[in-house]
Order: structure tokens, then sequence, then C-alpha cells
């Protein structure tokens, strides 16, 4: 019996129109181009402007264009999980709100939540949904409007983050490529260096908890950063080794982009030479659960079926995973 495989069969991303520099941020806090770049890579944000908008609008944005790029209908999805730390409310979830605004109706939809690490914990999921044969077509979500939780008077954080989306097809594959292996983590003692203390079920939103700006991202960076090199260039070793891969076998890592030194510091460990990262943290900064979906829009064009990509994260929780997979298709 054929063994499936879950492919990705489409990539499409989302960022929206407003550019956030660093030349504006030095208007709005105590830092400046150099101090930004020489500790992160980050050059420009997107930020999402208007309204009433939150990150179901970047998802749907991302997913309409997946659609008309793989010539789906609506009709035929069975699924849709989205990744996102900044839902558009506590309830309804995200991936409800993104089905109605694409016309999707009458199957499962909901959220994930495990901050930078959302999008490889909701493929790995997704791609159980595939392997099974229970689905044919299931849509994996990752948009994060970060600029909704940033404090913009903490030059720790402001820096970092920006808004985005990015959506992909997972289709049954019995060529042999898709998902080979995925390995997520887990380490709840993490919670005091990086989380958003107040608004949840803890800390409801009162006076107090506003006044003392309990509704942002809080960060201990210096905790995060080491942390965030050892596991995910750890568990990027991991899976490598444990499907008998060296660096030479590595068409492209894919890692999360929450600063430049962490990716490098996970390639080397890889053996991959940074000829061989993809990497767009200089114009989109840290979009979270939106990174890595948008490095493969990013780099569609460079992939090739057959590609044997590493994807790796690291997030607040803390949580971080990594997949193996092959590419399914070539350039369009």
């Amino acid at each position: 019996m054929t063994h499936i495989k879950a492919s990705i069969t489409g990539i499409q991303g989302y960022v929206p129109d407003y550019i956030l520099t660093n030349a504006e941020l030095e208007t709005m806090v105590a830092t400046n181009d150099e101090w930004i770049v020489s500790r992160t890579g980050i050059k420009e944000r997107r930020i999402l402007k208007g309204e009433g908008l939150g990150s179901s609008h970047m998802g749907a944005e991302a997913v309409k264009g997946l659609l008309e790029k793989t010539n789906t209908s609506p009709a035929e999805i069975d699924l849709l999980i989205c990744a996102t730390t900044t839902p558009d409310f506590i309830f309804p979830c995200t991936a409800n709100l993104i089905c109605d605004m694409v016309g999707i109706r009458n199957i499962g939809s909901f959220d994930i939540q495990a901050a930078c690490s959302g999008f490889l914990y909701a493929l790995t999921l997704g791609t159980q949904f595939i392997e099974t044969g229970k689905y044919k077509k299931v849509i994996i979500v990752g948009s994060d409007k970060m600029s909704a939780i940033v404090d913009y008077t903490d030059r720790k954080t402001c820096i970092l983050f920006g808004d985005g989306a990015g959506a992909v097809l997972l289709e049954p594959d019995t060529e042999g490529n898709g998902v080979i292996d995925s390995i997520i983590k887990s380490d709840g003692a993490g919670y005091p260096y990086l989380n958003q203390k107040a608004g949840g079920s803890r800390y409801p939103p009162t006076h107090e908890t506003i006044d003392n700006r309990q509704h942002f991202v809080f960060q201990d960076g210096a905790q995060v950063f080491k942390f965030a090199v050892t596991n995910m260039a750890d568990v990027s070793a991991e899976i490598m080794e444990r499907n008998g891969l060296t660096g030479a076998d590595i068409s492209w890592l894919v890692p999360h982009q929450a600063n430049r030194r962490i990716i490098e510091a996970t390639a080397n460990r890889m053996g991959v030479g940074m000829d061989k990262v993809m990497m767009n943290i200089q114009k989109y900064g840290n979009t979270t659960a939106a990174t890595i979906p948008l490095c493969l829009w990013d780099y569609e064009s460079q992939l090739k079926k057959g590609d044997n990509l590493v994807l790796a994260a690291f997030g607040g929780g803390f949580t971080w995973g990594s997949i193996y997979l092959k590419w399914a298709y070539d350039p369009k």
C-alpha cells in the first residue's frame, strides 16, 4: 500500500501596505538604525492600518490569493487551521472568521496558539488529517497583527515585530514528496520570559492592567535569546540526525524570522551555508506565526520539486519545533 504524505501544493502571502522603517522608529523611541540592524537584522516591518481590521483580514487575503492561485474552489476545502497569537476576538476563533470572509462553509476550522512556533504546530496537525486519508485539501494559515499588542514606547520590543499572513494548501502525495518528519516541543517554565500578562482569564482587563501596560508583549531579551539559540538549533539538528541528513543534503533552511543572529546560529549548527537560508526579516520583522509561510512565499520561485527543506521555529511558551519536508512542485 502506498503511503500518503501531505504535500504543500500552493503558497500565498499577504503583508499590509504601510511600511514602518527604522527611521520612523527613531522618532518614536530612543533607538537608531545601526543599533536595530546590528542586533536583529531588521530594516523595516509592515503594519496593518484601518479601523476594525485584525488578523482575520490578513489571513483571508492570503487564503483568497491561495485559492485563486491553485484554482481551488472554497467548496473543495475540508479543513482550515489558523495559527495566531493575535486573534480578532477571544471567540469566535480567527479561523472561523477567515472561512466566512472567503466563502468556505460547513467545514471544521479552528485556531492554534503556539506563539512563533504556531505555523509549525498547525502544519504538523494538518498533516495528520491528510496522511490518514480523512481529508484531501487542508489549508494552514499563519496570521498575526503584532502591532495590536506592541508597546511603541518600549524600544526593546517595538523594533522587532510586524504584521503579516501566509497560507499553504496541503494535499495528498504518493510520490514521496511532502512532510517526512516533524518534531514539536514545549516547556511552560519559559512563561516568565515572554508573555502578554493581562487580557486572559488569569488577569482580565481592568483599569489597573491597562494603566500598568500589561496588555503588551513583555520579553526578557537575554533569556529568550539564550533559549532560542539553543533549542531552535538543537531541534533542527535532531530532525536531521534521525533522518540521516547532512548539511549537504539540505536545499533550504526555513527558519522563524526572530533575529538574524539566532538564524545564523541555527544554520551553523546544521552545517548549512547562509546561501541556503531563507531570510526576509530585514523587510518584515518578526510576524510571529506568519514568518515561515512568508519566507516560502518569497522564495517560491527558487524552490524545485524534491528539494529538502527544514523548517524551524522557537516561540513564547516556550514552544519550538522542526519539520523536514520534500518540496512537491517546480516553479510556476
